[in-house]
């Protein structure tokens, strides 16, 4: 198509395209779950982190905190900036006023990370800093400083569906719902989306300006995602390790993902050698918010549960965009790559929905046993209550759909342990209670109000 041609013929070029992702962020700016959240946490900790992908909407949230705020922001994306900084972190931040917001501060490194600790031992006021970064750069190994018992860190991710479709601080509420007995999962009075609207839902995702192009565009834009990644992120936190597989990588965990990686078969596809892969290039798509893992779920039911995490591309949008598909080709009968973009698109939404919960929040696992269920998400609360999740890519659902979660709700019962719920969510239109504890829910239900 016309427009193809000319989408591509203005991105050919790299620098181009990462010129791009580095401008400001001028898509429309919708309300964000995390805002009351960091506003909370800069009225009590000295110091605030927000961490999360590129392009999530990080800088967006600290400008419109800092104008709440009136405070000072600087950017280490200015390379004046950053020299000013690398030269002497604690002549730099005695230059400015508090509160100092300091955006992508994973780039100064840990003269920073010291400098901000020896400021807040001194003047103990809350709200002085609020540091956002591209990476988990507080959890690396060889830091000699992470804050802690100082600073308080917030996952900012892309958008929830809640917060594309502006539905208010009451949306992305499920999970809270599902741990509440007195909550009744009933039929939404709103038309549901169609099997259609869904898929576009999962081939789109949640990144801000991903929701402003055209679909034709969107693939482009992730490819630039990825490279300014690769080659501007990952070197600040490699140290020196030779990192040009690491795009191929990435994308031969986006075909496996929602499943337990098997290193072996990823170390074949990719040629990097099983260790490597588990000591440092794993990590790195973890650290800079790439994928993300799901651990194994155990209370000891059985002797012989699995111990293997299940892996996730952090966005459904950009699975779908390495894996080469879109909506149309996910509606084709058998589409391979259906029921694990789906099941990673409610994985997605659960975990940006928990890091907006105030106080202790419940944790995702999920399970698998050789003799026993497979449920894709299990969710603990921090009291011990369990609520089970089984993701199916359909319009349609029935008894055998509710066959693992049956099971593992009884497993649980038998030792006297509290499951709470168990759900299946799936493409249809109609909520149904199939039997004690056990309902199916339009994946609608994740996002609207209850």
């Amino acid at each position: 198509m016309p427009e193809n041609r000319a989408l591509n013929a203005h991105f050919s070029d790299t620098k181009c395209t990462l010129d791009w992702l580095q401008m400001s962020e001028t898509y429309p700016t919708r309300a964000r779950q995390a805002h009351r959240v960091a506003e909370a946490a800069l009225d009590s900790f000295r110091a605030v982190v927000v961490n999360g992908p590129r392009q999530a909407g990080k800088t967006t949230l600290a400008g419109e905190l800092a104008r709440s705020r009136r405070a000072t922001v600087v950017s280490f994306d200015n390379a004046g900036v950053y020299e000013a900084c690398a030269a002497d972190p604690v002549a730099f931040l005695d230059a400015y006023p508090r509160p100092l917001f300091i955006d992508e501060f994973q780039r100064a490194g840990d003269p920073l990370v010291r400098a901000v600790k020896a400021a807040v031992d001194t003047n103990r006021t809350p709200g002085q800093f609020l540091l956002t970064g591209s990476s988990r750069f507080l959890t690396m190994a060889g830091l000699s400083e992470s804050l802690a018992g100082r600073a308080v860190i917030i996952d900012l991710w892309p958008y929830t569906q809640g917060e594309a479709d502006q539905l208010g601080p009451t949306s992305d509420s499920l999970l809270g719902r599902l741990f509440d007995p007195t909550n009744k999962l009933t039929q939404l009075a709103d038309p549901y989306p169609s099997r259609s609207e869904y898929l576009q839902r999962v081939c789109r995702g949640g990144f801000p300006e991903v929701h402003e192009l055209p679909a034709g565009a969107r693939p482009i834009w992730f490819d630039a995602y990825v490279t300014t990644i690769v080659q501007r992120d990952v070197p600040l936190i490699a140290r020196g390790r030779h990192l040009g597989e690491l795009s191929r990588l990435l994308r031969v965990v986006a075909a496996r993902t929602s499943q337990e990686l098997n290193v072996v078969s990823v170390a074949a596809a990719t040629g990097i050698d099983r260790t490597s892969l588990s000591r440092s290039y794993l990590p790195l798509l973890e650290n800079t918010y790439l994928v993300r893992q799901l651990p194994s779920w155990s209370r000891n039911l059985t002797a012989r549960e699995v111990k293997h995490p299940k892996t996730y591309i952090t966005d459904s949008g950009l699975a779908s965009s390495l894996l080469g598909v879109d909506p149309d080709g996910l509606a084709l009968p058998n589409a391979p790559a259906l029921g694990p973009l789906v099941e990673t698109f409610v994985v997605d939404e659960l975990v940006r929905q928990l890091s907006f919960v105030p106080g202790p929040r419940a944790t995702l696992y999920h399970f698998r046993s050789p003799d026993g269920p497979e449920v894709d998400v299990v969710a603990e609360a921090p009291d011990g209550r369990v609520v089970g999740l089984e993701v199916k890519a359909s319009s349609n659902v029935g008894q055998a759909d509710f066959k693992h979660l049956r099971l593992l709700r009884d497993r649980i019962d038998n030792v006297g342990q509290p499951f709470v719920m168990g759900v299946v969510i799936y493409l249809g239109d109609k909520v149904l209670p199939f039997a004690d504890r056990l309902t199916a829910l339009p994946m609608c239900h994740l996002w609207r109000p209850g």
